[in-house]
């Protein structure tokens, strides 16, 4: 009995020693836990923080309008300014990009237009006409021979006219009165293209194919409206398709490369860049600086677009993205990138590529199958089938 009392009070000895020794002070276990519980609050300040960042972006850029047009996809629709142009038939509309008419002009019948910076030039025939902004004719008249196609620049319309191997071309203010006038340098020459350049559209290129020659070579002029010929030099075979003013150069877009010139038609060597199987869609142009330039695989801007790749050039830089799904087309507004598939939008910042989706506030059914291009005042121009929309962009 007395030895099972000793084992008890043995028990309870060593329970009090473990009792005392856990009561015992230990600063360095308190002070690690006063760091776990420091480190689990400020993670959760951080947090919440960041979830109310993005939850206030996340709104912002869900704010998206949809406004359905009142024009159909194959009346020639076309961005103007802030607005829409389209043709059904008989007259060109203006619509504002919330689809309300500001203006419409008696075009006729089977007329072709182009827009230019302020004013729009229409043809048919020989007849062309010259409308402003506002809607109203500023030349209309009958030119020498049939116009093939016109070209609308901050000062003077660019006109070719005659026979598609012997063609002229004449230069006019936006009031009608002839500038300058050019034939020789295109004997024997297809006109493919031109556009203005410099000072207020003071310089002019063109794009002509020589289509006797042994093999297709495409030559490219400038010329100093109303003073002389500047320049020409000859492209080769691979087919040249675009061409842009920036910096102080031509760039010149062909399906293997794109070339630098200067006013001249000097060739900048070191600015030549390597574009093979990719195809420009899209260009940013600021009034100073390099421009912004959206590519996609030339293979994947057929009629029907199904785009899953983008490429940025600008300047020396060269940039490639991967889009999150496959989209009907792609443009560039203000520094973003966008890209729009069936029923989404998606956009990113050009010095990132990653994108955001924002899902298409389109009717039930609808789905986009066509990008027609983005307005002025952020507007981005979409079908689906012959319904046509003005969608407002998504920001940041």
């Amino acid at each position: 009995m007395a030895r099972g009392n000793q084992n008890i009070n043995d028990q309870l000895y060593r329970t009090r020693s473990r009792n005392a020794a856990r009561e015992q002070p230990n600063p360095e276990g308190k002070r690690r836990r006063q760091i776990r519980s420091w480190i689990i609050l400020v993670t959760v300040v951080v947090a919440a923080a960041l979830g109310i960042h993005f939850l206030g972006n996340y709104g912002k850029g869900k704010e998206i309008t949809l406004v359905n047009l009142p024009c159909y996809s194959n009346q020639s629709v076309t961005p103007f300014r802030d607005g829409v142009l389209y043709y059904d038939g008989a007259s060109i509309h203006y619509l504002s990009s919330a689809g309300t008419i500001r203006w419409s002009f008696p075009a006729g019948a089977a007329v072709s237009f182009s827009v230019g910076p302020a004013h729009l030039a229409i043809w048919s025939g020989s007849q062309l006409s010259l409308v402003d902004k506002d809607g109203n004719a500023t030349y209309n008249e009958n030119m020498e021979a049939a116009v093939q196609f016109a070209r609308v620049g901050e000062r003077y319309v660019a006109v070719v006219l005659g026979e598609e191997t012997e063609p002229k071309l004449v230069v006019k203010d936006l009031r009608g009165s002839q500038v300058d006038a050019e034939a020789e340098a295109f004997s024997s020459l297809m006109i493919l293209d031109t556009g203005f350049y410099g000072d207020q559209g003071q310089y002019l290129w063109t794009l002509a194919l020589d289509v006797f020659g042994t093999a297709p070579n495409t030559v490219m002029n400038t010329f100093q409206v109303g003073k002389m010929n500047t320049g020409e030099v000859n492209l080769g075979e691979a087919l040249t398709y675009r061409v842009i003013y920036e910096s102080g150069r031509l760039r010149v877009f062909t399906t293997r490369q794109v070339y630098s010139y200067d006013y001249k038609c000097v060739q900048d060597t070191n600015a030549t860049m390597l574009v093979y199987g990719w195809k420009l869609i899209d260009a940013e142009i600021p009034e100073r600086g390099n421009a912004r330039m959206l590519m996609a695989p030339t293979s994947q801007t057929s009629s029907a677009q199904v785009i899953s790749e983008l490429r940025v050039l600008e300047g020396s830089g060269d940039k490639r993205y991967t889009l999150p799904a496959s989209c009907v087309g792609a443009g560039m507004y203000q520094g973003n990138i966008y890209a729009v598939a069936g029923d989404f939008i998606y956009r990113a910042d050009m010095n990132s590529q990653k994108f955001f989706g924002y899902p298409l506030p389109l009717p039930e059914g609808k789905k986009v199958t066509a990008y027609l291009g983005i307005t002025a005042d952020g507007r981005m121009l979409l079908a689906s089938g012959e319904s046509m929309y003005s969608l407002s962009l998504p920001q940041k």
